[in-house]
């Protein structure tokens, strides 16, 4: 859980290494280019790349794949993408007419298999269909155009009506039901054609996914190529020599000094000046680096800050733990999880959020045993799962204290990692001082003595020192006494960020009642009909705690990210920094499903 100390490197040489030095430095993948040249036109991107890439992603959902051709002299990129491309919008378009034919059919069964005849065969007069429903039939009896019931069901009666002209709106009970010219016979077998459409389709789809390696290789290539192309814009070029400058790892400078020395160039190495402004790249432990791609998805911190990853990994786990708050529905999100797992195995990035997962399942698991629910039903308190139920949801006298002391524990953890983030410099006392404030806090509402002084103590720290600026005149003591007071504003911030804790406590108290409350109902349904009850029995606790349980997932996740990227963010991440993105090759190896 570390930002990576980077160093600026810069790579002088003669212009006829340029583009082999390049080369080499994308192959080694460690340098975030800076560029060197205002002038420098932002590269196009590699020529029909997003089609290419629309084309493997729907040749990669195929369902099933064919053996893959690495290589073939006859293989044609542009028509392979064209021909995906058209499979896609055809199956699309093929899918929507079964939709469609299979919608008429089903709206035409009532009216049987008939065909319209010839209007001379009825004097020029036509069909028009009206379905009325029951309760309105007897409304039928004041109409005067000729009419005949085709067929009845237990909602609606199925009227056909002679006639040369439509009826007006008020000669029939209900407004006219459009039927279509096609007669159902017709329809079926266009459905028919449809289907056999849509097969050949799948088929062609299918053939076309042996491709996909060679897809994705070649669209590696062209973007390698593109990136490269725009290294070579960037770069400071003279008559004779280039210079080609970025931030590199410190643990990778020799690698590229042993590129510098292969190629013959000058290698520059500088440490970060106090006013450079470097990209923030972030290290972690696979395991729990989970925590940073929610961290790259809401702010990645400044260089100079520090990497709130693991914090983040834990914490979340544990407040959605909190609003799960049941072992059971932990249970089912691990067997979601498991399902999934060959899927998000593919990414470096799924595996991290696959990770994350597991944790998340087990420490709601845990926590659902240590709360005694189980899909809302709690076992007998002399059950060896009842004695290892030690908190009781319903208890909001508990519950409430158990959530502030979490959202305590919480920015506490926030301010003393910046304090040690500081540490040997006087601004580290301003969030020490509000961890004394903090606590202080907390026990004077205890009513503990010598609170008052804590509190008081936290806060002329917070005063004394969140700006600590050098005093050199007057104006400079001045400004420094208006910072603190401004800090000190963030008292009341301090408050309603600790309260703010208490989503934990009313999200999960709603989760387990509602499904306390599916299973009572399920439990109703069954003794207030016998035989059919036991039917409406499973179908409320099946689709009552499937809607709990994407609820409460989606609340943990939710608001458990939000309380760690708003309340934790605000006290303990200051500056905001950008990516370290490496000047690297994205082409892989043989690909497999």
């Amino acid at each position: 859980m570390s930002i990576v100390a980077l160093r600026r490197v810069t790579l002088i040489g003669s212009r006829g290494n340029k583009e082999s030095v390049l080369a080499g430095l994308q192959a080694l993948g460690v340098l975030h280019l800076i560029a060197l040249r205002a002038d420098a036109e932002p590269s196009p991107g590699a020529p029909g790349a997003g089609a290419t890439r629309k084309a493997l992603r729907y040749l990669l959902d195929c369902p099933v794949k064919r053996h893959q051709v690495p290589d073939d002299a006859q293989f044609d990129r542009e028509a392979i993408v064209e021909r995906a491309l058209e499979n896609q919008r055809a199956s699309r378009d093929v899918e929507d007419s079964i939709d469609f034919t299979q919608r008429r059919l089903d709206d035409l069964e009532p009216w049987g298999d008939f065909e319209f005849p010839p209007l001379v065969e009825l004097a020029d007069h036509r069909l028009w269909f009206y379905e009325v429903p029951n309760y309105k039939r007897r409304q039928l009896a004041a109409v005067t155009l000729p009419w005949q019931e085709v067929h009845r069901d237990n909602r609606n009666s199925y009227v056909a009506v002679i006639a040369r002209d439509e009826p007006s709106a008020d000669a029939m009970p209900v407004p006219r039901t459009h039927t279509g010219s096609v007669p159902r016979p017709a329809l079926r077998a266009a459905l028919q054609s449809l289907n056999v459409r849509l097969d050949e389709l799948a088929a062609e789809r299918e053939a076309l996914t042996r491709w996909i390696h060679r897809l994705h290789r070649d669209i590696s290539r062209a973007e390698d190529a593109a990136s490269l192309a725009q290294a070579q814009r960037i770069t400071r070029d003279d008559d004779a020599v280039f210079a080609v400058q970025g931030w590199a790892p410190a643990p990778a400078l020799p690698d590229i000094r042993a590129l510098a020395e292969r190629e013959g160039v000058a290698l520059l190495d500088e440490p970060v000046a106090p006013e450079a402004e470097p990209p923030t790249l972030l290290a972690n432990d696979e395991r729990t680096a989970g925590g940073e791609e929610v961290v790259r998805f809401y702010q990645m911190p400044g260089y100079r800050s520090w990497d709130p990853s693991r914090v983040i990994f834990f914490s979340f786990a544990v407040f959605f733990a909190m609003i799960l708050a049941d072992a059971g529905y932990a249970l089912v999100l691990a067997a979601v999880l498991l399902l999934a797992s060959p899927r998000l195995a593919r990414s470096r990035s799924g595996t991290r959020v696959r990770n994350m997962g597991y944790v998340l399942a087990g420490c709601a698991f845990v926590y659902g045993v240590l709360s005694g629910s189980y899909f809302g039903w709690s076992p007998p308190p002399q059950s060896w799962l009842g004695r290892l139920k030690l908190l009781d949801v319903n208890d909001f006298g508990q519950m409430m204290q158990l959530s502030v002391a979490v959202g305590l524990a919480h920015l506490i953890v926030a301010n003393a990692i910046v304090a040690w983030h500081r540490r040997g410099r006087a601004a580290a006392l301003a969030p020490l001082g509000w961890i004394v404030a903090l606590v202080a806090g907390t026990l004077l509402y205890f009513e503990v003595p010598g609170a008052t002084s804590g509190l008081a103590l936290g806060l002329a720290a917070v005063v004394a020192f969140t700006d600590t600026r050098a005093i050199r005149r007057p104006l400079d003591l001045l400004w420094r006494a208006a910072g603190g007071l401004y800090g000190l504003t963030r008292v009341t911030k301090a408050f309603g960020d600790v309260l703010s804790y208490l989503r934990l406590f009313a999200l999960g108290l709603a989760s387990a009642s509602l499904a306390v409350t599916f299973n009572q109902l399920a439990v109703e349904a069954a003794a207030a009909a016998p035989g059919l009850g036991v039917l409406l029995h499973a179908l409320i606790l099946v689709a009552g705690h499937a809607l709990n349980f994407v609820l409460a997932v989606v609340s943990g996740v939710v608001h458990g990210l939000r309380l760690n990227v708003i309340e934790f963010y605000n006290w303990g991440i200051s500056d905001e920094g950008y990516p370290f993105k490496p000047f690297a090759k994205t082409e892989t190896g043989q690909w497999s499903n």
